[in-house]
């Protein structure tokens, strides 16, 4: 669907989710920076978001956030476990809030994933030989005691007990979001995490009421959905990432992912945000090529049959593309993660390449002014017009397009 030449790109429409207000379709999405001290977020995190709610996003998510100590990859990870970290988080939301975009939190659980290395050291485990003072390596949990990678940490496989207290930490750590100033929640379900640990046959062994068939291994991902929902309130939108299709030689697709969110739907999940991969094996998947636009299909095809809206991620970069994937009805949000990275102002650029009507109303007041004078002086002399550049009151010479300089002539002896 091509937009006509009275209406306005779709990508820069305002979308009400709930009770909240998005002032377009353009999603920050969620990023890991392993850069927090025992889950505390610091300047490093008030800077990296900030910069993409002042470069004109609607929604701005934070971070993969841990829900529990233990539910961290390693120990620079974001977390919200402690009341501590909610006057910290608070400063980011109020400052995301502040240059007109929607705060949003992702809140996780690595499982499995724990007590690793970040991604500068290849995701190591960790092992004593690492450990420095209190920080040490430490067992991670899973559906089943089967390690991430092979060689990898074995993690305890969860009891009931477990369970249970694993769901009390995520409605404790909701409540903690929504105490930080949060507007959007999203569970991670997704990349090999242990909602998708328990998702997956693959990484999913178990014999009782969590495990088994598709309910059994569904039951989990919903039973956190479910405690998420019960508090968060009912004017803001809960998200839920999924991964559409596992990682190569995983089993876990389309089909299994459609059910997954026809039923998260039932328990007041509001959107699906569309990524793959985080659990392989040996079987059927092939890889999934980082193409432009590689998951719009998945958003696609969630959204035409659960009618539930999705976001779009992985590789869009240009402003055309994500416009004709919202005109075409793929999905209902563009997220941007590594694109926003190289240019925090991507959407003020596909702003005016989109041709809306006054792209510095995204910026803060303060930046547009000195921007709009930037675009006057460009209209005020064009390129390639005749401009002369004074040396002295009865000095000028002639300004070069080409070389960027006006050129004071060589005075003769």
């Amino acid at each position: 669907m091509e937009p006509t030449g009275n209406d306005p790109p779709l990508l820069f429409t305002p979308i009400n989710l709930r009770g909240i207000a998005a002032r377009n379709r353009i999603v920050s999405s969620p990023m890991c920076q392993y850069a927090s001290d025992d889950g505390a977020p610091g300047a490093w995190q008030l800077v990296n978001f900030g910069r993409f709610a002042m470069g004109g996003c609607g929604i701005v998510f934070t971070e993969e956030t841990a829900v529990d100590v233990r539910g961290r990859k390693t120990h620079e990870c974001a977390g919200i476990y402690h009341d501590h970290h909610v006057p910290l988080y608070r400063r980011i939301t109020d400052f995301i809030r502040e240059q007109g975009a929607v705060p949003a939190i992702q809140l996780g659980h690595c499982g499995r994933r724990a007590s690793q290395h970040g991604p500068l050291k290849d995701r190591a485990p960790l092992t004593e030989a690492d450990a420095t003072g209190k920080l040490r390596p430490w067992q991670g949990l899973s559906a089943s005691a089967l390690p991430p990678t092979p060689g990898g940490n074995i993690p305890k496989a969860m009891d009931l007990d477990d369970i249970r207290d694993c769901l009390a930490a995520w409605r404790a750590a909701a409540q903690r979001a929504l105490d930080a100033g949060y507007e959007l929640c999203e569970i991670h379900g997704a990349h090999g995490y242990l909602i998708h640990q328990f998702l997956s046959p693959l990484s999913n062994l178990r014999t009782d009421g969590y495990g088994g068939d598709l309910q059994g291994r569904m039951r989990f991902a919903l039973e956190v959905a479910e405690t998420v929902r019960a508090v968060w309130p009912p004017d803001r939108p809960l998200w839920f990432r999924v991964s559409a299709v596992e990682g190569p030689g995983g089993v876990w697709g389309i089909e299994e992912t459609l059910a997954l969110a026809r039923a998260l739907k039932e328990r007041g999940v509001d959107a699906i945000d569309c990524s793959s991969g985080g659990v392989g094996g040996e079987q059927g998947l092939a890889p999934v090529p980082r193409v432009p636009g590689f998951q719009a299909g998945y958003a696609s095809e969630i959204r035409r049959v659960s009618g539930l809206p999705t976001i779009a991620v992985g590789m869009i970069r240009e402003p055309a593309h994500a416009e004709a994937l919202l005109r075409e009805g793929h999905a209902d949000f563009i997220a941007l993660a590594r694109g926003l990275m190289d240019d925090p102002n991507w959407p003020l650029h596909a702003a005016r390449e989109l041709g809306v009507a006054d792209p510095l109303a995204l910026v803060h007041p303060r930046e547009a002014q000195r921007l709009r004078q930037l675009e006057q002086h460009a209209r005020e002399y064009p390129r390639g017009s005749a401009v002369a550049v004074p040396y002295g009151t009865e000095e000028q010479a002639p300004y070069s397009w080409d070389t960027g300089i006006a050129g004071r002539a060589a005075r003769r002896a």
